[in-house]
């Protein structure tokens, strides 16, 4: 597991590599718990997304699984109105997720940045 300041610092890199970034978070699956995060506004609650994306996480587990889907979940996407919003397992127990402008930004920049970044999180 990363130290924090390695999280600090590998999602600085993200924010710089994505423009419109808004947040990121390093999420412990099992608890929804954030383990490290890096936000640019206050009014985003971080912690709240973290802890309910985790769940969402889970429930996509367990479709795989009922499914009998012998694979595994890379990443999941959200396009909202105005934000785009990536999921990315990291290990079998952490994700990141992370919520960038989508008018200043597009999934194939989002992906690569956090691509690139997100093995230093595992």
């Amino acid at each position: 597991m990363p130290s924090e300041k390695q999280i600090q610092d590998i999602f600085d890199r993200i924010a710089t590599d994505i423009p419109g970034f808004i947040a990121a978070s390093l999420v412990d699956l099992d608890s929804g718990m954030t383990l490290g995060a890096r936000s640019l506004r206050a009014d985003f609650d971080l912690t709240a997304a973290s802890a309910y994306n985790s769940e969402m996480v889970k429930q996509k587990l367990k479709i795989m699984k009922a499914l009998n889907l012998n694979t595994t979940l890379e990443d999941m996407l959200l396009t909202l109105g105005d934000q785009i919003h990536l999921i990315k397992v990291v290990t079998p127990g952490t994700f990141v997720y992370l919520a960038a402008d989508r008018s200043l930004s597009n999934l194939a920049i989002i992906r690569n940045a956090v691509n690139r970044h997100a093995p230093g999180l595992a």
